[in-house]
């Protein structure tokens, strides 16, 4: 009995660590490709191959998926399935960045 007891303890306690372990609020990865993303932009500007509507709304953009991780991240557990659309939303505010950049328009 004292055997049986101290197995289901065992289990229930790796059972509660692994899921804390799953489930995070942070991801560095996010983190850190907001800020090159931001730093992309502002070379843009500084450069001026941004114009200024083109950075606002590529700042917008960024400030969106923001506001989408703190909503994500409010519940305490950032899931795998919250953590790819925000890679998702990066990777699509990316490319615009890339495009913008490099489209004719230059600020005068």
């Amino acid at each position: 009995m004292k055997k049986l007891s101290a197995l289901l303890l065992m289990v229930m306690l790796s059972a509660l660590t692994t899921n804390a372990i799953a489930g995070t609020t942070t991801d560095p990865g996010i983190k850190k490709r907001m800020r090159h993303q931001e730093q992309r932009i502002k070379q843009g500007i500084r450069t001026g191959s941004l114009t200024w509507t083109e950075a606002l709304r590529l700042e917008r953009e960024l400030s969106m998926i923001r506001c989408e991780e703190r909503r994500f991240k409010s519940d305490g557990v950032l899931t795998k399935k919250e953590r790819k659309k925000l890679h998702h939303d990066l990777n699509r505010s990316s490319r615009h960045i890339f495009r913008e950049k490099h489209d004719r328009q230059k600020r005068r």
